[in-house]
């Protein structure tokens, strides 16, 4: 199996729609849950493997599906020139923003949940390479959010708590410290979930930007359509 040509996904309808509010955005798309060999969702529910949106959009096609079955394994086997990778398209992205004016961000778990704020190229973690960059991901990972929460995390990195059918004690936790959740509802969005306000996360995928103490409303899409585990709400 060859290497990838590329690390950041050529294109993501989710993150295109950022444009509109002015933002590049681009993303890294791994195979998610254990598809690369070695479970990079370790909290990922059953629901949430069921429902994952790694077989949306292009993934549908098997050399999209190959291709990032090809970066998981360069993850895994060859972390240093894997990072390396990353880091040049990185740089090349912001670099070329930056002759623009134009705002950029990065989302690095379009489909796994790695804690890249402890992934290290040379000393440092990538938000600590590029500090005047906006890096943002959602997670299923209680522990990451409380840090991100309490000052034990790089500032430019933006986390939203993912909602699953096994988690809600966790989220929770994570309200009653002021994180944004992200919840998966049928067919149209309600206006609160647990008392909170419910924005329509779907207009575009910049997280960073919800206001504080909020519920990031997303809509059933593909599998997630036909959940039975409780993964989805019914609004």
């Amino acid at each position: 199996m060859s290497k990838p040509q590329q690390l950041l996904t050529k294109y993501n309808p989710k993150l295109a729609k950022n444009e509109k509010y002015g933002w590049k955005s681009f993303g890294l798309h791994l195979a998610p849950y254990k598809l690369g060999g070695k479970n990079l969702c370790p909290n990922a529910s059953k629901g949430c493997a069921a429902a994952c949106l790694n077989s949306a959009g292009q993934g549908i096609y098997k050399r999209v599906q190959e291709s990032r079955i090809k970066k998981t394994k360069m993850f895994h086997e060859n972390r240093e020139e894997f990072l390396r990778n990353l880091y040049k398209e990185i740089n090349t992205k912001v670099t070329t923003a930056a002759k623009t004016g134009a705002k950029v961000s990065f989302r690095l778990n379009l489909t796994s949940d790695i804690a890249w704020e402890s992934i290290k190229l040379d000393g440092k973690n990538f938000m600590e390479h590029f500090p005047t960059v906006q890096f943002y991901d959602y997670t299923k990972n209680l522990k990451r959010i409380l840090n991100s929460l309490t000052g034990k995390f790089p500032k430019n990195y933006h986390l939203t708590f993912s909602r699953s059918e096994t988690n809600e004690d966790a989220c929770k936790i994570a309200m009653g410290c002021g994180a944004n959740i992200a919840v998966v509802f049928n067919k149209k969005l309600p206006k609160t979930w647990m008392g909170k306000k419910i924005i329509d996360a779907t207009l575009h995928d910049l997280r960073f930007l919800d206001p504080k103490n909020t519920i990031a409303g997303l809509v059933a899409l593909g599998k997630a359509r036909k959940d039975m585990s409780g993964f989805v709400v019914e609004p």
